[in-house]
């Protein structure tokens, strides 16, 4: 059964593959067909996921952390900013359809993610599964969780479902298994079968609950 950190970690993976993605159009309109419409398309929700994932963190883990292990968080809060500021310089470059400026900042983004979620995975997370305990773990990924919106987490969900491999989707559908009411999971389990495409079948297969909640394709 999957544990609460398992959510973080599905997010982090779906930040790495939207980062990714964006990157390569980038770098695909400055070299070839200078269209940043695929840029354009991802870079305000995957930003928005990051600024409500990063609010949560510093709200609610890192204080946690610093219980365990006062002033390791500090350098990972620097990191957020930082990313705040990447995200205005790729705003102001995607406004300007400048796609060589664009892509240089989509570059300098994923570079500045790509080692700040490996620190966080492989120190900051790692000291707080082993020193935390699970119940208050459970607390602080649902307190992150109520930072997305209700109105937006349908939204949260798809692009969460679509970004991760089968490992995360089965992890974070049996996550909403254990902390939803069964009418708001089986709204989250029509969410799951749209993303998960091809996946779906297999999904079913470790969560054997989904094939009696989700409704069939075409309801």
């Amino acid at each position: 059964m999957p544990v609460p950190i398992d959510a973080i970690r599905a997010i982090h993976n779906a930040f790495r593959s939207d980062m990714a993605a964006m990157d390569e159009a980038a770098n695909s309109a400055a070299h070839d067909s200078g269209n940043l419409g695929p840029v354009l398309k991802r870079y305000n929700f995957f930003n928005e996921v990051l600024v409500w994932h990063a609010l949560g963190e510093e709200e609610f883990v890192f204080p946690a952390v610093e219980k365990v292990a006062p002033l390791l968080s500090q350098p990972y809060e620097q990191d957020h900013r930082g990313l705040d500021s990447l995200f205005s310089r790729l705003s102001k470059a995607i406004s300007s359809n400048d796609s060589i400026e664009t892509a240089r900042t989509t570059a300098a983004f994923k570079f500045h993610l790509d080692i700040h979620l490996y620190k966080e995975d492989s120190l900051l997370y790692r000291i707080y599964d082993e020193r935390v305990s699970l119940p208050e773990q459970g607390a602080t990924i649902g307190n992150m969780a109520r930072k997305v919106p209700q109105e937006r987490y349908g939204q949260f969900v798809t692009w969460l479902i679509s970004l991760t491999n089968l490992d995360d989707r089965e992890n974070m559908t049996r996550i909403w298994q254990q902390a939803m009411p069964l009418p708001a999971f089986t709204k989250i389990a029509d969410l799951v079968r749209a993303a998960a495409g091809d996946d779906w079948v297999k999904l079913t297969e470790r969560v054997p609950e989904l094939k009696a909640l989700a409704k069939p394709k075409g309801t």
